[in-house]
Formats: structure tokens, sequence, C-alpha cells
């Protein structure tokens, strides 16, 4: 059965884009830390690792990148799961009793004006789910929690409110990591980190290696280099496979121009669901 490690207790975010990409037939290895996720890979504990790296509303997750730098695993696939925060208390709590909510500093933050809204008392935790599953073992009064319906099944906590997240569309970004590379795919996106010579124009040379084949890029963030203050490394993401022609040539292009470059992977593009009653909801607020 394949294994597949992720961060968190059971119930956690990252178990629902595991039963999204891999189905239900597989093992899953909770870890402790999103380092350990590579670790259980590297160490053949695990055959994937399911990493989140971005949210569509509180941005990346700093940690995940600067992790992709210091490992050589290959990014296998991409997930994109449509992320839906309930309020969970024990039995019988109702949300007038509720003066405390805790949750992942990320579930916090995309769910801040319903919190805000309600006056609650934020007391941030490592993990969604564990807070789900120390909560249910050990009951407060007036405090709740903020994690998933899969989180309220196993820990048998109460839902008190549905979707509570501040935007409709709140999406996290995953990264199915593994040691080989993925069979090409019709649709594809290649991740990549480089670094610029620090000199005028630099930068717009390197991402000219693409503007001039129509490449189009999906993502860009600078992070600082750890081991090099003020100096700063370049996570991009772009449209194609590493061996598809005009992308090859722009990789020897960027090559060429950066100080350093390594190959994240190249894996089939996921897409994102749009539904329907969620972009009238989307269009309502901004009208409002």
């Amino acid at each position: 059965m394949t294994k597949v490690a992720f961060q968190g207790a059971p119930g956690a975010y990252s178990e629902e884009a595991i039963n999204q990409f891999f189905g239900p037939d597989v093992e899953r290895i909770p870890c402790n830390t999103l380092t350990d996720i590579f670790f259980a890979v590297e160490n053949h504990e695990a055959e994937y690792g399911m990493l989140p790296v971005e949210n569509a509303v509180a941005g990346s997750v700093a940690q995940s990148y600067e992790l992709l730098m210091e490992h050589d695993l290959r990014i296998y696939a991409e997930v994109i799961l449509r992320v839906r925060h309930m309020l969970l208390g024990p039995p019988g709590t109702k949300l007038s009793e509720i003066e405390r909510v805790r949750s992942h500093p990320q579930a916090l933050s995309q769910c801040q004006r319903y919190l805000k809204r309600h006056g609650f008392v934020l007391e941030p935790t490592a993990d969604t789910a564990a807070s789900a599953r120390d909560l249910a073992a050990t009951p407060e009064t007036g405090v709740a929690v903020i994690a998933s319906d899969l989180a309220a099944r196993i820990s048998g906590l109460e839902i008190i409110d549905h979707d509570i997240e501040d935007y409709p569309f709140n999406y996290t970004r995953f990264f199915v990591l593994g040691t080989e590379d993925p069979p090409r795919a019709q649709r594809n996106k290649t991740s990549i980190v480089f670094t610029s010579p620090h000199q005028p124009g630099a930068l717009y040379e390197c991402l000219g290696e693409f503007a001039k084949r129509g490449i189009n890029l999906t993502k860009i963030e600078s992070r600082p280099r750890l081991n090099r203050p003020w100096q700063y490394i370049f996570y991009l993401d772009f449209e194609g496979h590493v061996k598809d022609q005009e992308c090859e040539a722009a990789m020897m292009g960027l090559l060429r121009r950066s100080l350093f470059l390594k190959l994240l992977g190249s894996y089939p593009a996921a897409t994102t669901p749009v539904i329907e009653e969620h972009a009238q909801q989307d269009i309502a607020h901004d009208r409002g």
C-alpha cells in the first residue's frame, strides 16, 4: 500500500488533500513538522509527502519553500484543495457560549473577519486537527476550535458553524513530493529556484528568457538566502515541461545568466475548480 506523509494530526487539511489526490486506499503517516515530511520520504518511510505551499488568501508557507531549497526531493504533482473551515466545539456547545477560539495561525488568518465580528479571543496552536483532538480529549467551557469537517468526524466534536472562512474562494495549494519525476502530462507546470547577479537589470534579463519565448509565469517570489544576509533567491513557477523545446531553451538561457539554478520539478498542472454558487457569492460581496 502506498504510504503518504503529511504534517498534522489525523483530520488535518493535508489529509483531505491526500484523499483528494490519492483516494482512500493509501496509508497516511502523520508527522509533527513539515521537516519530518521530507525526512519520511528521504528515509523511505513514505513514498510521497503532501506539503502545503500557499493559500489563496493567507499567502505562501515560507518554511515549505525553504525546505524545498534545502532538500533534493522532486515535486511529483500539485493539489489544489478547497478549504472549508468549521467552528467546532464539544457536543451541545452553543455559539453564544464561545469566548476563545484555537487553531493554526493560517486558519485564524483566513477567518479573521468572522472571528473579529464575534469578538473571540484567539489562541494560536501548532495544528488545526490537533486542536480538535485536544479539545475533544479535554473539553473546556467557552472554547472552540477551527478545523475541518474531517477533523470533526474523527474527534467527535460538533460543528457549531459551517464555512466560516472570510472568502468563498479559499484554496490551498499542495506539492506532492517524491524521489522520482512524474510521467509527462498534457498540461504541465515547472517550479525552479534561482539567484541572479546583484547588478542593475539582472533579474529583468533572467525573466526575459521566458518572456521572449512566450512562456507564461504563474508565480514568482523572493526569499532571503539564509546563509547570506541581504541576498535573495527567487522561486518561479511557469507553464510547460522542462523538456519542452522552448522551456528547455529558457532554462539554458537562465543558467547562463543566473548564479544558481535548481529544478524543483516538472509535474502535471492542477486546475482550480470554479463553483458557480461561490462565484455568485463573490460578485455579491464585491458589489456590497
